[in-house]
C-alpha cells in the first residue's frame, strides 16, 4: 500500500499580535516588531520603590527627557535576542583570531616600549573604564520607558562588559599569559594623574539619576576617547610599525561604530520629538553643558599621556 506526502499550507488565524496591527496594519511582523514594540508594562503595580515612592516601577518620569509616543525610536540594527547574540558572537570570534594571530607571531613583544606604555597606562585600563559604563547603560535598561530603548541600552550594556574582556584579554596576551599587565592598568586606573579626571567622571555617572542624563554624558566621553585611541592612534601606530595595536584597534572601532548606530538615532527622536523636542533639546544642551568641558580635558589628558610615551 503506497503513501503520498503532500504539503499542506495552514494560514494563520491572524497576521501578528493586534498592538502591532494597531501600529503597523494587518500584515505580518518582524521578529524584531514582535519582541520589541508595545512591551513595556504599564499597569497592575502592586507597590511603588520603597526607596523611590515618587514614582512606579516603571515610569516615563525618570527621565527629563521624553517622547509622545515611547516608541516613536527603533534600533536600526534591529536586533532582538537572538541576532543580537549571533552578531556579538562573531565580533569576538573575529577578535580572538586576531589576537592569535598577535600571539603566534609575538607581535607584543616586538612593540617599541612607548607603545607598551600606550598600552599599559591609556588602553588595557579602560577595562575598568568599560565596566564602570556597562553599570551606567544597565541604568538606562532598567530605568528607560519604552522596549525599544531598554532593549538596545541592555544590549549597549552587555557589549560594554565585553569590551571589558576584550582588554584584559590583551593585558593577559601582554603579559604572556600573567597577571603582571592588568595590575599595572589597574594601579594606573587607580592612581595614575593622566587617568583621574576620566576614572571621575565615571564614578560620578554611575550615581546619575537620570538615566538619559548618564547615557548622554557617557557618549559624550565615548566621542572622544574612542576616535582618539582607536582611529587617530591607529594611523600613528601603522607610522611607528606598532602593527599589532593597530591589529587591535580596528575592532574597537567598528565597536564604536555600532553604538553610535542606536544611541545617534534615539537623540534624534528626542530632539525632533512633537510634543516634546524644544524641552528635551534645552535638556540635552544642560548636560552638554555639564559633562562636555570635562570630557574633553579628561580625554586631553590621556592624549597627553600618550604624546609622552610615543613621541
Amino acid at each position: 500500500m503506497g503513501y503520498e506526502l503532500r504539503t499542506m499550507v495552514v494560514e494563520p488565524k491572524r497576521q501578528t499580535f493586534d498592538p502591532l496591527v494597531a501600529r503597523f496594519g494587518d500584515r505580518p511582523a518582524t521578529r524584531y516588531q514582535e519582541g520589541s514594540f508595545d512591551v513595556q508594562a504599564t499597569e497592575h503595580f502592586h507597590y511603588r520603590p520603597t526607596w523611590d515612592p515618587a514614582h512606579e516601577l516603571y515610569d516615563v518620569d525618570y527621565s527629563a527627557l521624553k517622547l509622545t509616543d515611547n516608541y516613536r525610536y527603533a534600533d536600526p540594527r534591529q536586533y532582538y535576542y537572538a541576532t543580537y547574540v549571533t552578531d556579538a558572537a562573531a565580533r569576538y570570534e573575529a577578535f580572538a583570531q586576531t589576537l592569535a594571530y598577535v600571539e603566534d607571531r609575538r607581535l607584543l613583544d616586538r612593540l617599541p616600549e612607548g607603545w607598551r606604555r600606550v598600552l599599559t597606562g591609556a588602553v588595557i585600563p579602560l577595562r575598568h573604564y568599560e565596566q564602570g559604563a556597562q553599570l551606567i547603560s544597565s541604568q538606562a535598561a532598567r530605568f528607560s520607558y519604552g522596549t525599544t530603548i531598554s532593549q538596545a541600552a541592555t544590549y549597549a550594556a552587555f557589549d560594554r562588559i565585553g569590551n571589558a574582556q576584550l582588554y584584559s584579554l590583551v593585558g593577559l596576551a601582554l603579559a604572556g599569559g600573567g597577571s603582571d599587565a592588568l595590575s599595572e592598568a589597574k594601579e594606573n586606573w587607580l592612581s595614575a594623574p593622566s587617568l583621574q579626571p576620566l576614572r571621575r567622571i565615571v564614578e560620578e555617572l554611575l550615581v546619575e539619576k537620570d538615566w538619559a542624563s548618564g547615557l548622554v554624558a557617557l557618549d559624550l566621553v565615548d566621542a572622544r576617547l574612542y576616535p582618539l585611541l582607536f582611529t587617530e592612534l591607529d594611523e600613528r601606530a601603522l607610522a611607528d610599525g606598532a602593527m599589532a595595536y593597530s591589529l587591535i584597534a580596528r575592532h574597537l572601532s567598528d565597536w564604536y561604530g555600532s553604538q553610535q548606530k542606536w544611541l545617534a538615532p534615539l537623540l534624534e527622536a528626542w530632539t525632533t520629538d512633537p510634543t516634546y523636542a524644544e524641552a528635551n533639546q534645552k535638556v540635552l544642551a544642560d548636560i552638554e553643558d555639564r559633562w562636555q568641558g570635562r570630557a574633553t580635558d579628561a580625554v586631553r589628558a590621556v592624549a597627553k599621556l600618550i604624546d609622552g610615551a610615543v613621541r
